[in-house]
């Protein structure tokens, strides 16, 4: 293991990477698009989307509801604020308006935990697929594709791990290039869904590893729940 920066992060993401594609090992159609309860966010037919966001190039579409900023990410958004992004800028990053940052920056009470939608193993995948495919495109590309129009979603499980995993291989052997200089460039990464454009590229870094690791972890519990279905 290596003890700069970037080589922590790489071996982080390295051992992440080997575990979850054991653990995607056999993944199967049914599994891949099972709804394990009610109202589960998932890829569907355009024609059949149930979220006013749904989004993709394709016959097939990733679900996505409203914008808003539920409460497990009050502490986010004072993070950001206190990093010095304006309220117009936070307001544009979670897709609000300006009362709404305000109202959350001005909470003082305790946060009740929301309701985080369900999700299936197709809704992961996709949701990690086109974050990786549009971190390359604005990082190392040319920096004009929308990433939610980049992948496109299929209910084909084997298919879409084959995908995916070029996207994050591709992005793996990018990453591996970036010099000290670059990790403490501040909008080294323009990706334009999220606060990258404001972030050295070594926060980015760390933020992308700990969004691929807590969603393989979910991706890992759904196929648990799978086998231990009624």
């Amino acid at each position: 293991m290596g003890t700069d920066r970037l080589d922590l992060l790489l071996d982080q993401f390295d051992c992440a990477r080997e575990r979850a594609q054991v653990r995607l090992a056999g993944l199967g159609d049914e599994e891949y698009l099972w709804e394990p309860v009610a109202d589960c966010w998932s890829i569907r037919r355009r024609a059949e989307a149930r979220t006013p966001r749904a989004f993709g190039p394709g016959d097939w579409v990733l679900d996505q509801g409203a914008p808003d900023i539920p409460p497990s990410e009050y502490a986010e958004v004072a993070r950001q604020a206190a990093d010095g992004m304006s309220v117009a800028k936070i307001a544009e990053d979670w897709s609000v308006g300006v009362p709404r940052v305000e109202e959350v920056l001005a909470h003082t009470g305790p946060v009740l935990p929301d309701r985080t939608p369900i999700t299936t193993i197709a809704w992961r995948l996709g949701h990690l697929h086109y974050g990786f495919a549009g971190g390359w495109e604005w990082t190392f590309g040319e920096r004009r594709r929308d990433p939610k129009l980049m992948v496109d979603f299929t209910p084909d499980a084997s298919l879409a791990l084959e995908r995916f995993w070029t996207a994050v291989d591709r992005w793996r052997e990018a990453v591996a290039t970036v010099t000290d200089e670059q990790l403490d460039t501040v909008g080294f990464s323009q990706y334009p869904y999220g606060s990258d454009p404001d972030d050295p590229f070594v926060d980015v870094l760390w933020g992308g590893n700990l969004e691929f690791i807590h969603h393989m972890s979910e991706i890992a519990l759904l196929r648990d729940l799978w086998q231990h279905r009624a």
